[in-house]
């Protein structure tokens, strides 16, 4: 009898939890990334001959040439970084870096 009063309040305090949950993991998880994504695209954007770059792989160089290349169906952006002596060919995506800034440490870590 006392059972069927008391489970339309635990039903709205799991959904209650469950937004809670939603929330904290929008503003945790996919904000932060969106935003990340967007400065990455802007700074993609801004590319340009000359410039100094870094490559997710760590590769230092500077732009030689940027062309746009369709192959099978897609457009890719391709970039051609000369490095030293070395010349190669990357996609726009995978450069991290333009300019001889440093990057900024992580939180906690010490600029020895």
């Amino acid at each position: 009898m006392f059972q069927s009063q008391g489970t339309g309040g635990g039903l709205s305090v799991l959904v209650l939890q469950m937004a809670a949950i939603g929330l904290v993991f929008y503003f945790l998880i996919l904000r932060p990334s969106s935003q990340a994504r967007k400065k990455h695209a802007e700074l993609l954007s801004n590319l340009k001959k000359g410039d100094e770059v870094m490559t997710s792989g760590g590769i230092i160089g500077k732009v030689r040439d940027i062309r746009e290349v369709e192959s099978e169906g897609v457009k890719e952006t391709r970039v051609t970084i000369e490095s030293g002596t070395a010349s190669f060919i990357v996609e726009r995506s995978r450069i991290v870096r333009i300019g001889g800034a440093a990057a900024p440490a992580a939180p906690g870590t010490s600029a020895a």
